[in-house]
């Protein structure tokens, strides 16, 4: 059963799309995922004591019209605006803002559209 994963209208996801949906994703209308990308809501303790015992899981927010390209990984907690592109490659470790090209890892924005 997925109750965490929605999806907009007119989305479209390459081979090898990976959800780890312990928390919420959304996803917003007329987005595009490339192949190979993760998206992960889930996360583990930095403190080495029991930290394969618990977790955490924080939602994760991709606005409309977003194109993320390819092998490129979406952290926990993660609110991309729309109109946005990630680029391939990229590891998104930060909110990106609407009208914006990220790229790198981590991801920095590097144009505004």
């Amino acid at each position: 059963m997925i109750y965490n994963i929605h999806v907009g209208d007119h989305f479209y996801a390459g081979y090898n799309y990976t959800i780890l949906d312990m928390a919420e994703v959304k996803i917003g209308n007329n987005c595009m995922i490339g192949p190979n990308v993760g998206i992960y809501t889930a996360g583990h303790s930095i403190e080495p004591k029991n930290r394969n015992k618990s977790g955490y899981a924080i939602p994760i927010h991709i606005g409309d019209d977003v194109w993320i390209g390819g092998s490129c990984t979406i952290l926990p907690g993660i609110t991309i605006g729309d109109n946005s592109i990630v680029a391939a490659g990229s590891v998104v470790t930060k909110d990106v803002p609407s009208n914006t090209i990220v790229a790198g890892n981590p991801a920095k924005v590097i144009k505004s559209i």
